[in-house]
């Protein structure tokens, strides 16, 4: 009989054969298939239905089996088959005798015993497989059932008359059903609790102490709730509850948020638990708490009377059944089931409909944005080079990108050939990965069995963090840990904190996925890009963000980062799954040691800048193995990366730059709030300038400088070139001293002390050059191996700014901010023709990429380019064989950059037709003091820093080492011993790094500390006068600042006593830029927290908590430096929105502005127009001001001493000079 004809006939006979203990086991499933009482299905679920198709094939196996033995039983010889043995699956009882069977065998053709036994074999493999898998699914779920049905459900109340009202409720719940007593439990006050506890309530908002534990607790819920753990955030919850100590932790919005999860169950009875102990803790249920019972009750369609008397009570609590709707945030499921319940007690109900829009859009009021959003004024808004269909590919690729969260890309390391053992070495990893992937998958789930038992204990523990991923993804994320690990070794603390961040930004991606956030994200992000597209057509140009708001594109919830405590413990947790699990044979570390297993990675402790440090370093062996196996590839993070698709607008303080990755507006160090706070406390127009500006330096579109990064590449794979800025590898990290043999030999023994003791120090400066250049190396081959990832694609920088309002790019690794060589790889994507002034430009950039001239005019730079055009053509064409002149360049490969642009506009039939995308660059002139200088009207300090017209630069640090020598020549005269010995020595360069960074707070110390690093490069001083010298000469530069700059030193005095006075009314520093954005100084009193427990106690500080105590000397002095880098962003936010609005491209580095080589001018008018407009404001008068507002108006401080010393001195505003900001805007030289 065929096959087929088996197969037709298998359910029939299967009933026959069916084995007498199965019906038992489908038994059992039923009983846990209705664990979960009413919600029931009538059709079978996923697992019954893959227990049928088993038991399925077990029957037709049987089948099989019967008719083998039949055959086997007549004597057809033909046939001939193996044993088959199904486990689980006891013969029938009609089976023949093995006896029979073999003699059937012995006497079958060899050539059918093949087929028929591969068939049978394949089959039985697979069903073994299948029901194991089965097995071990219903043992799992046995296992989750009978630990659910351990935790605790019933509370145990603090208040005896609640206790004793709970438990006759629960006695008589036949007669009083769980809707009456919630009703009549809503009219219970809420209770009045003993002295302590209720001591305790009083201060549950203030304790400092209790704040960070409520933040873990308030996160544990929401990832119970996440993970569908909700059984076990209760049974954490009535934990606590019912101990006096530990319920002080808790607050209304945990219980709501228990309660809610348990309204979308429909578990009413629950739910009751839970408003028993919000009554019994004191609290008065709010909004939230209402909008859960009554979705409660729409979910079971409760009767009209219960929903009536929900609702009356609500009323008399002074809630309002209209805030339901509008001031409670509801999914459209929540809603729905809500307004089923309100509309059985109200049928003609209707829900308030959503606030209609402003019959405009909000507009920022600011004078100094007025322009920016006036209408009916003409604007030229630029838009891309790239077609509509180019830049929808673009976006499908990034989304990709985002979705995986991982990049890939190929090392430029150079390329090992594939020898037998680079071969051996790559077979070798791979082998050890892949028993790291089980040993890690076994790992974790151990460590998830011992989270859950800590959870059963009613702790908050890390089980449901580890469930938000899958093992698989934790197992990835661990693995490319491990091979990301420096050989040095990395901070635990550090790698715990980064561990945790990951988790974090990949359950975010996820929760977007599932939500259909990217479907949404998708639709609204391809019509975003008509306004963007080349090829597009608009009604009404207009600023992106006004864009994307028009789109109507419905805002994600906020997504609240995690407390820092949890990351770091969650990190903690997986770096030592990582330790635990991932080892290696013995052998490889020692050829003839034992072939035992050996770690991986060991955990030591050193020393870094005076602290003790916990370290997770690699063996060795690893690293030499990574070495060996020349892999060529490194994994980034998506958020590392450049994007691939122009970024989303920023619209609000988290919602902008990446498409999925969580991105804030405002960085800062991980955990502090206060900023976040501010942000979302403010009107949104006030921060439309920054938002604005933001996405306009986002949206600047950049590609890779190909030829600079083939030159770089090359001295990158050959040694290195450190003078150039290219990092040696590591083969060229000086050696150990001769003196010193071998570890383990030690230092010579004829060695006397003092050669010992020098030889260990030089011993230990050379490792400490080694591991810097080793670090150097490994930030280099990040660097250039996105170069060359993104080498032939267009890719954009999404920025977001510091507290102060200072923008930065949001990709670490490769961006304009970076060092000379950084900046030399990249050049604007989109081109502009010269036109007939953008080859000076490019000649006098390229001169001032040199480091001469600085006190020439630009005619003079202009007229010195062409005398060294030779030379410039020379480095273009010849940049490594030739002449070699960029080099010696301050800035050399910039200047090598721009040789080559010049030499291809010059060499162009028509040069100012010549297509530039190079970034010519335009700087302040010291921009700190120009700040200083306009705010005081300081017409001295003001011609220092080319505020004044003028015929040539003025060099303010030429003039205040003019100023020092002058004082020095005087002391000399009168026997200074010092001031004789620095004759000489004095020059802008020993001074220019004090002066430059004197206006943004360095003090005297660490002033001296500079001098002396500059005079230490001097070979010719005598340096036994390092000390005394450097002392003296910092006293003299702050003296020679105090008579150039009279008026900037009264404003910094003054800023410093109002926060030093600001500090001790128990507050921290707050101001608000000029256009819009609040600051606040995050330095307080460091708290500090640890993490207990496991290979090592992690403790780390904590500052930014606003309830903490300020620390007056962070506070005294940053307020200046922060203040006037906040004047810096707001002049090149306004700079950047008025070249947006002329069509310019634009981007910046602080105080250092970028365009095309075309623009320059236009670029420079704006700037200067700005800055003057900026300054016409009465910004420290306006300043003074807000903070007497914000600091003396609280009659209960008012009476303070310190309050009324601020008083006074907020009061006493720095009179200015007579100096004429409109001078400005004609001088040359402000910047250039």
């Amino acid at each position: 009989m065929s096959a087929l004809g088996w197969g037709r006939r298998a359910a029939g006979l299967g009933r026959a054969l069916w084995p007498a203990g199965r019906p038992r086991l489908l038994a059992e499933e039923e009983a846990f298939g209705g664990v979960r009482g009413h919600r029931r299905s009538s059709s079978a679920s996923p697992c019954e239905q893959d227990r049928r198709k088993d038991w399925g094939h077990a029957e037709l196996l049987e089948v099989l089996q019967a008719r083998v033995r039949q055959l086997q039983a007549e004597g057809v010889s033909e046939v001939t088959v193996k044993r088959v043995d199904v486990a689980l699956a006891p013969e029938a009882s009609s089976a023949q005798s093995p006896g029979k069977a073999r003699a059937g065998a012995e006497g079958a053709a060899p050539k059918l015993s093949g087929r028929w036994a591969q068939k049978l074999d394949k089959e039985q493999r697979l069903m073994q497989k299948r029901k194991q898998r089965l097995e071990g699914r219903l043992q799992k779920r046995e296992r989750t059932l009978a630990w659910q049905r351990q935790l605790r459900v019933e509370p145990r109340l603090l208040s005896g008359r609640l206790a004793n009202q709970l438990q006759r409720w629960e006695q008589g719940a036949a007669r009083s059903p769980w809707e009456e007593q919630l009703a009549q439990l809503l009219q219970e006050a809420p209770q009045r609790l003993s002295g302590d506890a209720a001591k305790a309530s009083a201060v549950r908002g203030s304790d400092v102490r209790l704040e960070g534990q409520r933040q873990r607790l308030l996160s544990f819920f929401e990832c119970c709730l996440l993970t569908g753990h909700l059984p076990l955030a209760h049974h954490v919850l009535v934990t606590h509850h019912s101990r006096s100590r530990q319920q002080r932790l808790l607050t209304l919005a945990m219980y709501n948020m228990v309660m809610r999860g348990w309204a979308r169950e429909g578990s009413f009875k629950e739910l009751v638990y839970v408003f028993f102990m919000v009554k019994d803790a004191g609290l008065a249920p709010d909004l939230l708490s209402y909008a859960a019972a009554l979705q409660c009750m729409g979910r079971l369609d409760q009767d009209a009377s219960t929903v009536r008397r929900c609702l009356k009570q609500m009323a008399q609590d002074g809630l309002q059944l209209q805030g339901l709707f509008t001031a409670v945030p509801l999914g459209e499921g929540e809603r729905a089931e809500l307004l089923r319940a309100v509309r059985k007690a109200e049928p003609t109900f209707r829900p308030p409909p959503p606030p209609p829009p402003p019959p405009a859009p909000q507009l920022n009021t600011s004078p100094l944005l007025r322009e920016v959003y006036a209408k009916g004024c003409p604007v030229s808004y630029p838009r891309l080079h790239l077609p509509l269909k180019k830049l929808q590919d673009l976006f499908q690729q990034q989304l990709r990108v985002e979705l995986a969260t991982t990049v890939t890309v190929q090392s430029v390391e150079k390329a090992q050939p594939p020898t037998e053992e680079v071969l051996h070495a790559r077979k070798t990893l791979a082998d050890l990965r892949a028993t790291w992937e089980t040993a890690l998958y076994q790992e974790l789930q151990e460590t998830k069995a011992s989270e859950a038992r800590a959870a059963r204990e009613g702790r908050p523990s890390l089980f449901p963090y580890l469930c938000l991923l899958s093992e698989r993804e934790f197992v990835g994320l661990l693995l490319q840990t491990l091979q990301a690990l420096p050989a040095q070794g990395e901070s635990l603390l550090f790698l715990a904190h980064e561990l945790g961040l990951r988790v974090f930004n990949r359950h975010i991606v996820q929760r977007k996925q599932l939500s259909k956030q990217v479907q949404v994200l998708e639709q609204h992000y391809i019509k975003y890009l008509h306004l963007l597209a080349s090829d597009t057509q608009v009604a009404e140009r207009c600023l992106p963000r006004q864009w994307w708001e028009a789109l109507g594109m419905p805002e994600a919830p906020h997504e609240q980062p995690w407390p820092v405590s949890v990351l770091v413990q969650l990190g903690k947790q997986l770096a030592e799954v990582l330790v635990q699990a991932v080892q290696m044979p013995g052998s490889l570390a020692a050829p003839r040691g034992p072939g035992s297993l050996i770690p991986v990675l060991y955990h030591v402790y050193s020393f870094r800048s005076f602290r003790q440090i916990g370290i997770l370093k690699p063996h060795p062996a690893f690293t030499q193995l990574l070495e060996a196996a020349a892999e060529r590839t490194l994994t980034f993070e998506s958020t590392e990366v450049p994007m691939l698709c122009p970024p989303l607008p920023w619209t609000s303080p988290h919602s902008g730059a990446f498409l999925l990755s969580p991105t804030k507006m405002m960085r800062s160090v991980e955990g502090t709030q206060q900023h976040q706070l501010l942000l979302e406390r403010c009107p949104p127009a006030q921060l439309h300038g920054a938002l604005d500006a933001l996405t306009q330096l986002g949206n600047c579109a950049w590609r890779v400088n190909g030829r600079v990064l083939d030159l770089v590449l090359e001295l990158f794979t050959d040694k290195g070139c450190p003078r150039l800025g290219v990092p040696a590898p590591p083969s060229e990290a000086p050696r150990p001293p001769q003196g010193r043999q071998t570890p383990k030999s030690g230092l010579l023994p004829d060695l006397s002390p003092a050669d010992k003791a020098e030889m260990r120090r030089e011993l230990a400066r050379r490792l400490k050059v080694a591991r810097e250049m080793q670090s150097l190396r490994a930030d280099a081959l990040c660097r250039l191996s996105l170069a060359q990832h993104l080498r032939h694609r267009v890719f954009w920088l999404p920025h977001n700014m510091d507290f102060r309002g200072r923008t930065y790019p949001c990709p670490p690794h490769f961006n304009h901010l970076g060092s000379d060589l950084a900046r030399a790889l990249l050049e604007f994507a989109q081109g502009r023709p010269l036109g007939p002034h953008g080859l000076d430009w490019l000649k006098i950039h390229l001169v001032n990429l040199t480091g001469l001239k600085k006190r020439e005019s630009l005619q003079a730079r202009r007229d010195f380019a062409d005398q060294l055009m030779e030379d410039i053509l020379d480095s273009a064409d010849q940049p490594m064989t030739g002449r070699r002149w960029w080099m010696e360049a301050d800035e050399p490969w910039q200047a090598l950059a721009c040789c080559m642009e010049i030499a291809r506009a010059t060499r162009a039939p028509d040069p100012a037709a010549y297509i530039s995308h190079f970034p010519v660059h335009q700087d302040g002139s010291c921009n700190g003091l120009q700040h200083y200088a306009a705010l005081g009207r300081d017409s001295v300090g003001a011609a220092s820093v080319n505020l004044l017209p003028s015929d040539l630069p003025q060099d303010v640090y030429s003039g205040v080492a003019a100023q020092v020598e002058v004082f020095r020549r005087q002391d000399a005269e009168q026997g200074v011993r010092v001031a004789q010995v620095l004759e000489g020595f004095i020059s802008r360069k020993v001074v220019k790094q004090t002066v430059m960074t004197v206006v943004y707070g360095v003090t005297r110390y660490g002033g001296r500390l500079q001098i002396e690093k500059r005079l230490r490069e001097l070979h010719d001083f005598p340096q036994e006068f390092l000390w005394e010298a450097s002392h003296y000469l910092v006293r003299q530069v702050f003296n020679s600042l105090q008579e150039m700059f009279s008026g900037t030193r009264s404003i910094q005095r003054w800023l410093t006593e109002s926060a030093r006075l600001i500090s001790h009314t128990g507050s921290a520093v707050e101001w608000v830029t000029p256009l819009g954005i609040p600051v606040i100084q995050p330095y307080h009193r460091d708290s500090k927290v640890m993490i207990k427990g496991g290979i090592q106690s992690l403790t780390f500080s904590s500052s930014g908590d606003t309830s903490q105590k300020p620390n007056t000397l962070k506070q005294k002095n940053g307020f200046p430096p922060n203040f006037i880098h906040s004047l810096d962003s707001s002049h090149m936010m306004l700079t950047a929105l008025h070249c947006y609005r002329k069509g310019l491209t634009f981007v910046s580095v602080h105080d250092c502005f970028w365009t095309h080589a075309a623009d320059v001018a236009v670029m420079n008018q704006v700037c200067r127009e700005q800055f003057v407009r900026l300054h016409s404001q009465p910004i420290l008068h306006d300043l003074s001001r807000f903070l007497v507002k914000r600091f003396c108006s609280d009659s209960r401080v008012s009476k303070s001493v310190w309050v009324s010393r601020l008083l006074d001195t907020l009061l006493s505003v720095p009179k200015t000079g007579a100096f004429d900001l409109e001078q400005v805007k004609r001088s040359t030289y402000f910047f250039s």
